[in-house]
């Protein structure tokens, strides 16, 4: 598979320009992408399929008065590691643009034939997404931002200042309505969105019906390439909406009050997937904050263990750190427990946002799971590559194993294995598959 371009972007191109803080593309690069998507787009084919949306993050300039702008760069770093990360769980063709185009709207556009209902719904998941409470690692304090969203589809005659000039406009009506959160352009005024009800239906419903696809990312040991696992991730073919992955799973679920059900059913697919894999390979599970919350969560995912074909010390849990901001000492409680009977235990995404280190310290941690953003720029940016080795140096001298997510391309694979990261998954070896292609892969 051809590697992706950069951190913001999945045209198959070198962006010429990224903004400086975030690493996102800027403002002329995100012109010249939409004009050259719509200029390769052959003559005589069917219509253009372009979406966009204007992200406008409000109050920013609040938090540089009151918390200084060291704070206010690093709530826009991790909006924009937000939007990224949404991009690359949920949007089905991967072609798609981010960018920050000011100093506090981002720009995202897909090239994808996406129905006007999904576009909504995306909007709306990722303002969700981008208002979780943003932790300051200096201060402690949790900050909310609440963003507003204009919406459009490419026509035949726009071209990329039109589409951002829409864009602009239909903000700035935004901010004279009283509360209006998401917006569409004029001429498509008439959207009409799922209602979260209908949504908690359906996604009730898909577990009843078995309908929640689980899928596994191979793992592979850096060095010699040797198929150690696999991550499991869940998707759901929604008939409306189309794919929707684990992230906006569970936002759904939270709002339907059923995580510990998804999350069960999830778990149990996953385990019984590894039924027949060969003997030796791990199997990685992520865990979510209501799971941590519940009080049997470390007994019952014990049993489903026991039940499966797996031993617990060739199961990991990954842990991100969001699901430890609601009560360190109890989580550390549960993840006593699990470690207890020989189950992994992995913080995951660790450099994509705040990280508190005190969780290496209380925590008892087998694993540091690199966020992919940690990998996308080490080999151009010298300060990306120290702070690599200072994380790969720590987690050596706290006994940790260093797995790194996102590797596309031989030169990232290349670097990590200088560096010392052992294990490593990413589209350079593996896209995600089915468990029958996942058992024929290892067979294989």
């Amino acid at each position: 598979m051809a590697s992706l371009a950069d951190t913001s972007s999945r045209d198959g191109t070198v962006p010429n320009g990224q903004d400086s803080l975030t690493g996102l593309s800027d403002l002329a690069q995100a012109r010249q992408t939409m004009q050259r998507w719509q200029r390769d787009w052959p003559d005589g084919g069917p219509p253009f399929p372009m979406r966009a949306m204007l992200i406008a993050i409000g109050r920013i300039d609040r938090v540089n008065v009151a918390y200084g702008e060291t704070t206010g760069d690093g709530v826009l770093i991790e909006i924009a590691q937000r939007i990224r990360h949404f991009a690359e769980d949920e949007l089905e063709s991967g072609v798609w643009l981010a960018a920050r185009i000011s100093g506090d709207s981002f720009l995202l556009a897909a090239r994808e034939d996406c129905s006007r209902e999904r576009w909504q719904w995306l909007a709306e998941a990722l303002a969700d997404a981008i208002a979780m409470p943003i932790v300051d690692s200096c201060t402690s304090h949790s900050l909310r931002l609440w963003p507003r969203f204009a919406l459009m589809r490419a026509r035949a005659g726009d071209d990329a200042d039109s589409i951002l000039d829409t864009l602009a406009e239909t903000a700035v009506r935004m901010r004279s309505s009283n509360g209006e959160r998401i917006a569409w352009a004029s001429e498509d005024l008439d959207q009409q969105g799922l209602s979260n009800q209908q949504l908690e239906a359906d996604l009730l419903a898909a577990i009843d019906r078995d309908e929640i696809e689980v899928l596994f990312q191979p793992q592979y040991r850096v060095g010699d390439n040797r198929l150690v696992g696999a991550e499991a991730l869940a998707r759901w073919q929604h008939p409306t909406l189309g794919r929707i992955g684990a992230g906006l799973l569970f936002t759904i679920a939270e709002r339907a009050d059923h995580v510990a059900q998804l999350s069960r059913h999830i778990a149990r697919r996953a385990l019984d997937g590894a039924r027949d894999w060969p003997e030796g390979l791990c199997l990685s599970i992520n865990v979510t904050s209501a799971d941590l919350a519940a009080g049997s969560f470390a007994r019952d995912f014990i049993a489903l263990v026991e039940a499966s074909a797996l031993e617990p010390d060739h199961v990991t849990l990954e842990i991100t750190e969001q699901v430890l901001l609601a009560d360190l000492d109890r989580t550390r409680e549960i993840l006593d427990e699990l470690k207890a009977v020989g189950i992994n235990l992995s913080l995951d995404d660790f450099g994509a946002g705040y990280c508190n280190f005190r969780y290496l310290k209380v925590l008892p941690l087998d694993c540091l799971k690199l966020d992919r953003a940690m990998i996308d720029g080490v080999l151009d940016d010298k300060r990306d590559l120290a702070v690599l080795r200072a994380i790969v140096a720590m987690a050596k001298a706290l006994d940790l194993r260093v797995v790194a997510e996102g590797v596309e391309k031989d030169e990232q694979l290349a670097l990590i294995a200088r560096e010392g990261v052992e294990t490593y998954q990413g589209f350079l070896r593996a896209e995600p598959m089915g468990a029958e292609d996942f058992v024929r892969l290892a067979r294989g």
